[in-house]
């Protein structure tokens, strides 16, 4: 499930886009002010952010710019909502670093569709919403696993890890950040519950030669990459 970060002050809009995106099989998450976001953001990482333009405290083209040089946030997708439709804001907005720009008013199934095409993008997803490495392939909607074609059968921690590793290849995290995001809401805190789940991942992927893009990189943390790997 997609989690939404939404930075918006309109009462009316939040509620709306909470119901279309539940609908959607979505998770949203709302916040009001720069602030609010900023707090958010230190405990949890969204999949996308819609961010509103004007915003009570601060411009929200300055988040923007700020997620945008933080090493652990800036290739979060953002996609612009705003009142302001002039192409120089569109233009602003893009240069900045969003990736998609959406006027008020906008229809929700509209928006539905950019998320999802922004999402594809970010995370390497066919157009049927597939996670593909190398051999690797997962579909998040009926939650299968393959790897050459044969279907591995993944608990459900370490189906989540693999989706977000999967989500985010080519990318380090240390185990702390795995932690954070794969296990957000566990009462389990120790790092070696990573190792352990790595381990175990490794281990269902072996059979069918995949386990060789879980890599461990040296005082780091792990990463999902096929550099290296030929076509395993």
């Amino acid at each position: 499930m997609p989690i939404i970060l939404l930075v918006e002050d309109e009462g009316p809009i939040r509620d709306m886009l909470r119901f279309a995106l539940s609908r959607a099989g979505m998770e949203m998450l709302d916040v009001e002010t720069v602030k609010q976001a900023k707090e958010l953001l230190a405990v949890r990482r969204p999949d996308l952010i819609l961010l509103d333009w004007m915003l009570p405290d601060e411009n929200g083209l300055a988040l923007l710019r700020r997620l945008r040089k933080k090493k652990d946030l800036r290739d979060i997708p953002v996609i612009m909502l705003t009142a302001r439709a002039g192409e120089e804001d569109k233009i602003k907005g893009l240069e900045v670093g969003a990736d998609d720009y959406i006027t008020k008013p906008f229809s929700p199934p509209e928006l539905i569709a950019r998320i999802r095409a922004v999402l594809r993008r970010a995370t390497g997803a066919d157009t049927d919403g597939n996670l593909k490495l190398g051999k690797l392939n997962l579909n998040p909607d009926t939650r299968r696993v393959f790897c050459g074609g044969a279907e591995i059968s993944l608990g459900p921690t370490e189906y989540r890890l693999l989706e977000f590793l999967l989500s985010h290849a080519e990318r380090v995290y240390s185990r702390g950040q795995l932690l954070d995001y794969v296990w957000p809401d566990s009462g389990e805190r120790e790092e070696r519950t990573v190792d352990v789940s790595i381990r175990r991942l490794r281990k269902l992927l072996a059979p069918h030669g995949c386990d060789r893009l879980v890599r461990t990189v040296r005082g780091a943390g792990y990463s999902l990459s096929a550099k290296g790997v030929g076509d395993a």
